[in-house]
């Protein structure tokens, strides 16, 4: 029943954009203005909040060090292997083979399992992933779509990123111990109430407009399939990876739970809008939304045999 709790809801929020698109209750100019809300304000202070707050322990380190080497060589398998998954696609396909959606899937069907007490099995995860999609992506998306090769235009245009700018903020708050000391003042309860008010709306939106583009054609089809297996097999190693570097952690039932529903987990639900500059039609993100709409079923297949055999 929990996992009917967690997963309802998402494909409400699909549906209830698939929905407003066939019936035209929003245009498509309206929902772009959504988009900008969610990418250019919100999703930052999301990025800084989560990097700011995290508690990095000295293990979690090593944790994040292979998980970020792992993310970047799945990305690096995208570049190599994006003409064989569609070469129509292949402007924006490699960006789809790395991440993984851990804050609105993986964590809440993994705690809907061992409760909320093992969370930052997951959440050390997502520093990795964060850092992959709100640094290196954009850094690469700067480099593809820059009129000019000069290193110091393109530095410039990284550096003003504003999801560069609240990856470094949160980093650096979050080592010099500026939360702690923030939580000890009047002003702890005060910053946690704004950041929940301001990113509540984050994932809803999100989902709203996947549900909005998505439009599964024929011809989209064979690359989707040929895009999520190569993933999955891609995800197969990153996950065979965890028992060679950290064997004694695998043995934790509970946290080889964590691994198996994380890294089998869809693409980052903000990939759409982090890659939205490299679209060339609206085609492109109705194969983008595709992707992760058939990206949570693979997720729900691979939860359903953890509670089955594993849990």
């Amino acid at each position: 029943m929990k996992a009917i709790e967690t997963i309802f809801p998402v494909f409400f929020m699909i549906l209830l954009g698939l929905i407003s698109r066939i019936k035209g209750w929003i245009t498509p100019e309206q929902k772009e203005g959504a988009n900008k809300i969610v990418f250019t304000i919100l999703f930052p202070i999301m990025i800084f909040n989560v990097l700011f707050t995290s508690h990095i322990e000295a293990q979690a380190i090593s944790i994040v060090i292979y998980v970020l080497s792992a993310f970047s060589i799945a990305l690096v398998i995208g570049f190599l292997v994006r003409n064989i998954t569609g070469k129509k696609w292949a402007h924006f396909s490699p960006f789809y083979m790395t991440t993984n959606e851990g804050g609105n899937v993986a964590l809440p069907l993994y705690t809907s399992i061992v409760g909320m007490a093992y969370a930052k099995n997951t959440v050390i995860f997502d520093i990795a992933g964060t850092m992959i999609a709100f640094i290196i992506i954009p850094i690469c998306i700067e480099k593809m779509t820059s009129e000019t090769a000069e290193i110091k235009v393109l530095l410039k245009k990284i550096l003003s990123n504003s999801f560069v700018i609240a990856v470094a903020l949160g980093l650096l708050l979050n080592f010099t111990g500026c939360y702690n000391y923030l939580m000890t003042t009047s002003f702890g309860t005060v910053y946690t109430k704004t950041i929940a008010q301001v990113t509540a709306p984050i994932v809803s939106m999100i989902l709203f407009v996947i549900g909005y583009n998505l439009k599964i054609k024929k011809d989209m089809i064979n690359s989707l399939i040929k895009l999520l297996g190569i993933r999955f097999i891609v995800f197969s190693f990153i996950i065979a990876g965890f028992f060679v570097f950290f064997p004694s952690l695998m043995q934790d039932k509970t946290y080889l739970m964590a691994v198996l529903i994380y890294y089998m987990s869809p693409t980052g639900f903000a990939m759409p809008m982090i890659v939205e500059q490299l679209n060339k039609s609206e085609e492109d993100a109705d194969f983008q939304s595709a992707v992760l709409s058939l990206g949570m079923i693979i997720t729900l297949i691979v939860y359903t045999g953890v509670v089955l055999f594993i849990a």
